[in-house]
């Protein structure tokens, strides 16, 4: 008899874990079903693309920032810069999207009706994507991939995307520098890319080359030690053939637009358009770092100058700061 109830309890516990786990496949899939197409921040966002349509030169990217579903005010760039462009291949790639929620081109797919190739290291945050709504409403590709200097090109290339696109973000906390370098399968017309402002206004820096690179925590200095200052992005992208046009208000996304469109927008070249990143993202004791600690935070980091190839020790002080960083 006590076999049997035990028998019974078993297959009633066996029941309830299923049933717990139906469940909680359930809201994750209804919780990434959610319309962003009936998002009550659509319509405010139409409303202001329209109004900075109708402006008329702007002298600085952060007059036409808002912000849907990018992180900061990019999505409003964004509109800003295709209006004015006469963009054939309605095409974009972002790499670093996470479960694409919150990235520079999701507006654009919905609202732009633009299709695109998506890239994320994290096969969970993938998997969440093509069960999101706009994943099937829309014309995306979703590729789980650590992206390296190494697989790019193919990972874009079978995707069956090549040539001329119309956007390419790019933004993997790391060898972002390296990877826009070893891009050579698309030609895209507008280029964005990360870059660490801690770095400085003239320093031409990135971190080595390490195909394994993954940026730290949030619980020491390694947070701060990833990517390449704007001043390496503005190198790389005179040898590509693009055109520095300015930063978000952030501090943390330049804008390049390749040289054969960018006449549009002569009245935003800019030698200098740095930004100083207003976030602090590095905690010591507790405490989020602040002032000039979070950028000597980065000293004694191993840097590679970009134009001369050589390697270089960070070793701010408070006067460098002061006099010549920012």
């Amino acid at each position: 008899m006590i076999k049997k109830i035990r028998s019974v309890v078993k297959k009633i516990n066996a029941i309830e874990k299923s049933t717990h786990h139906l469940v909680d496949k359930s809201f994750h899939y209804l919780n990434a079903q959610h319309n962003d197409l009936k998002s009550p921040k659509i319509l405010p966002a139409k409303i202001l693309a329209e109004i900075n349509r109708k402006k008329g030169n702007i002298t600085s990217l952060s007059e036409v920032e808002f912000q849907v579903f990018s992180q900061w005010g990019d999505d409003g760039i964004i509109q800003y810069l295709i209006d004015k462009l006469d963009i054939k291949n309605k095409t974009f790639i972002e790499f670093g999207v996470e479960n694409y929620k919150e990235s520079n081109t999701r507006f654009l797919l919905i609202n732009n009706n633009w299709k695109g190739l998506v890239i994320d290291g994290s096969a969970e945050h993938i998997n969440y994507i093509k069960h999101d709504y706009v994943y099937w409403s829309n014309e995306l590709s979703a590729i789980n991939a650590f992206i390296t200097c190494e697989n790019i090109n193919s990972l874009i290339q079978n995707a069956g995307i090549e040539g001329d696109i119309g956007l390419l973000s790019v933004d993997i906390d790391g060898n972002d520098y390296w990877v826009w370098e070893a891009i050579n399968v698309v030609k895209p017309i507008i280029v964005i890319t990360e870059y660490n402002s801690l770095f400085g206004r003239h320093n031409k820096w990135s971190i080595p080359y390490d195909p394994s690179f993954v940026r730290g925590s949030i619980y020491d200095s390694s947070i701060s030690k990833y990517g390449a200052s704007l001043g390496a992005f503005k190198y790389l992208a005179e040898k590509k053939g693009y055109s520095f046009i300015g930063c978000n208000s952030n501090g943390n996304n330049a804008y390049f637009i390749r040289n054969d469109y960018s006449e549009p927008f002569a009245n935003l070249f800019n030698d200098d358009g740095f930004v100083l990143c207003s976030f602090r993202e590095c905690f010591q004791n507790n405490e989020r770092v602040k002032g000039n600690n979070k950028i000597k935070i980065l000293n004694g980091l191993e840097v590679i100058n970009v134009e001369t190839s050589k390697v270089e020790i960070v070793n701010f002080t408070d006067a460098d700061i002061a006099k010549h960083h920012y």
